[in-house]
């Protein structure tokens, strides 16, 4: 069971792509570019036990409806061993809730945006510090992805470097060391996923002055940010 790359599932999928048979674990699994035989997935919400840290060469931290804020015991739970894979330099890759929750692990601050809910496909701008990043190197300094959040980074933890922002959300990605990354944006969605999401929360965006239908139309692909799963595999198999 040594040298896997775990999921950290900290939730599910909305119910319409449940009901498909497709949750967060099989995206990243397919964006990877890797065998399923190299990932092994550990459902901490549920209350399931993360395996030994030696048998772990990586992490990816999933999305998930909860809230950072509702502080969870297992969120510290899942804090501490990431703790324990940062200090021993293994890479870490925190997506969405992921990313919320490695900032708060590192003494940043997460809580509800002051302007509401990000969704949809958005530009992504890098900072410069992003060129030379070993995760964001080679990609183009503005791009597209996908987002559905309420919930922020809102300040970063001391240590972290900025990677990417946008006029919305401030902190979009960060690194802290050299090999733990955060990012809001959700690489393992497609368009499909995204217009998904939209439609499941059309009440929702509807009472928040948002448009549907105009969010369901600016949906695209975006094959740059869904990049970041090799180029994190890629990490991981040079690293071996």
């Amino acid at each position: 069971m040594n040298n896997k790359i775990l999921i950290i599932k900290t939730g599910n999928t909305i119910p319409s792509l449940l009901e498909e048979d497709e949750d967060f674990e099989d995206w990243f699994v397919r964006g990877s570019g890797l065998d399923s035989i190299r990932f092994i997935c550990c459902a901490v919400d549920k209350g399931e036990t993360l395996p030994p840290i030696d048998d772990v060469v990586a992490a990816i931290v999933t999305g998930s409806p909860a809230y950072v804020t509702d502080l969870a015991p297992w969120n510290e739970i899942a804090a501490d061993y990431l703790r324990i894979l940062h200090g021993q330099k293994k890479p870490i890759l925190g997506v969405c809730y992921g990313h919320q929750l490695l900032a708060w692990a590192f003494g940043g601050e997460v809580g509800f945006h002051p302007r509401g809910r990000e969704i949809g496909t958005v530009d992504v701008e890098l900072t410069n510090e992003a060129a030379v990043d070993a995760l964001f190197v080679g990609m183009p300094r503005l791009f597209s992805a996908q987002a559905s959040h309420l919930q922020s980074v809102l300040s970063l933890p001391k240590e972290a470097v900025l990677l990417a922002k946008n006029r919305f959300e401030p902190n979009h990605a960060f690194r802290i060391g050299s090999s733990t990354w955060g990012v809001q944006f959700h690489p393992e969605f497609s368009a499909q996923v995204m217009s998904a999401y939209v439609r499941e929360r059309r009440d929702e965006i509807a009472k928040e002055g948002l448009s549907v239908k105009e969010l369901l139309e600016s949906v695209d692909a975006t094959p740059v940010s869904a990049g970041l799963l090799k180029q994190f595999s890629k990490l991981l198999m040079n690293g071996q």
